[in-house]
């Protein structure tokens, strides 16, 4: 039974997450954290921010932990393969549709709608991530006000390269949490 769960809990994050990973990931939040109780919040973005310090997608990378800490080597088989069959199947089923209609006013106002909402979904993970660390770690909430005004003043102030301020996020955490 718990193949067809870690099967679930990543494929309908799959085929609801419109976008990618940042969509997915509250998604996956969602059934891993909420639905199943399989990780905690705080193991949760945790293991998300180690999944971003690594190359590749995150939704994969995320699928690939989780199954292997809940049933091994096969959990993790299972749960790569749902996370990657959604998109798989529906961008073989819709590729042709998608092609003819591409210049469509009406797929391009879809696409225009959907990245509010994706917008939402990051905020609404981001303030459960900021409320969890000022729950659990006392100071910890200082800590994340530090990261982010330091990445964002890396980032959009002096264009530093994502991968050295992450690589740089991490050594901070290391240091002082």
């Amino acid at each position: 039974m718990i193949y067809w769960h870690i099967f679930l809990a990543f494929f309908i994050p799959g085929i609801l997450g419109y976008g990618g990973g940042p969509s997915s990931i509250p998604l996956i939040e969602n059934e891993v954290v909420d639905r199943y109780g399989w990780l905690t919040v705080h193991e949760f973005s945790e293991m998300l921010a180690l999944g971003n310090a690594l190359p590749g997608p995150i939704a994969t990378k995320m699928a690939g932990y989780i199954g292997y800490q809940q049933a091994g080597v096969l959990g993790s088989v299972v749960a790569l393969f749902a996370t990657v069959a959604p998109s798989m199947i529906l961008m073989i089923a819709m590729l042709g549709i998608l092609l003819k209609y591409k210049h469509s006013t009406q797929v391009k106002k879809m696409t225009q709608l959907v990245r509010p909402a994706i917008a939402v979904l990051l905020g609404i993970m981001t303030v459960n991530f900021f409320v969890n660390s000022v729950s659990t770690a006392g100071s910890g909430y200082i800590h994340t006000i530090i990261i982010g005004i330091a990445s964002l003043l890396l980032l959009e102030k002096w264009k530093i390269h994502p991968a050295y301020v992450i690589a740089g996020a991490l050594v901070y955490g290391a240091i002082f949490l």
